[in-house]
C-alpha cells in the first residue's frame, strides 16, 4: 500500500504527456484511433507471443465499434471465439490513467498481463508507477470505468 507521500510523489512524477493525452470530450468505449483498436496491434499476440505484434488489415474483425487487426487467421479466430478473454482492460485506454480518472492514450510497448487480463499503459515510465500498486490501481480504475469516458 502506498503512503500518502508516495502517492503524491507518483502523481507528481506523471509525464506531462499523460495529462495531455486525456480527452476533453466524451471518448468511445474502445481506444481506437482511426477506428482501429489499440493502434492496430494484435491483442491475442500479447498472450501468445508475450510481445506487441502489429496486426494485418487482411485479418481484421469489427467488435464493439472498432476494427481489431490480427497477425494471423488463427489469432483472429481465437479472438472471435472469446473476445473478452483477449480484449485489453478498460477498452485499451491506459490502466494507470483510468486509475486517476483519465482516459489516456497507450503505447504498444507498455503493457502487462496480470491475472490473465491485458493492461495497456501510456508509456514505460507510467507503467513503472502503475506497477508499484497494481491491485490498488486496478481497483481505482474499475471504480472510474467507464464513467471517465463521459467527461
Amino acid at each position: 500500500m502506498l503512503t500518502r507521500r508516495q502517492t503524491l510523489a507518483s502523481l507528481a512524477a506523471l509525464p506531462v504527456s499523460l495529462m495531455a493525452g486525456a480527452s476533453p470530450a466524451a471518448s468511445p468505449m474502445i481506444y481506437a484511433p482511426g477506428r482501429v483498436a489499440i493502434n492496430g496491434y494484435d491483442t491475442v499476440a500479447y498472450f501468445s507471443d508475450a510481445k506487441p505484434v502489429l496486426g494485418k488489415r487482411s485479418q481484421a474483425v469489427m467488435w464493439k465499434g472498432a476494427i481489431w487487426q490480427f497477425r494471423s487467421a488463427s489469432n483472429r479466430i481465437k479472438f472471435e471465439s472469446d473476445p473478452w478473454a483477449f480484449a485489453p482492460s478498460f477498452g485499451g485506454y491506459c490502466a494507470y490513467g483510468m486509475s486517476i480518472g483519465l482516459a489516456s492514450t497507450t503505447s504498444p510497448d507498455a503493457w502487462r498481463i496480470y491475472n490473465n487480463k491485458l493492461f495497456l499503459i501510456h508509456n514505460l515510465k507510467t507503467r513503472e508507477i502503475w506497477e508499484r500498486d497494481i491491485d490498488g490501481n486496478i481497483a481505482r480504475a474499475n471504480h472510474n470505468w467507464p464513467a471517465v469516458l463521459r467527461q
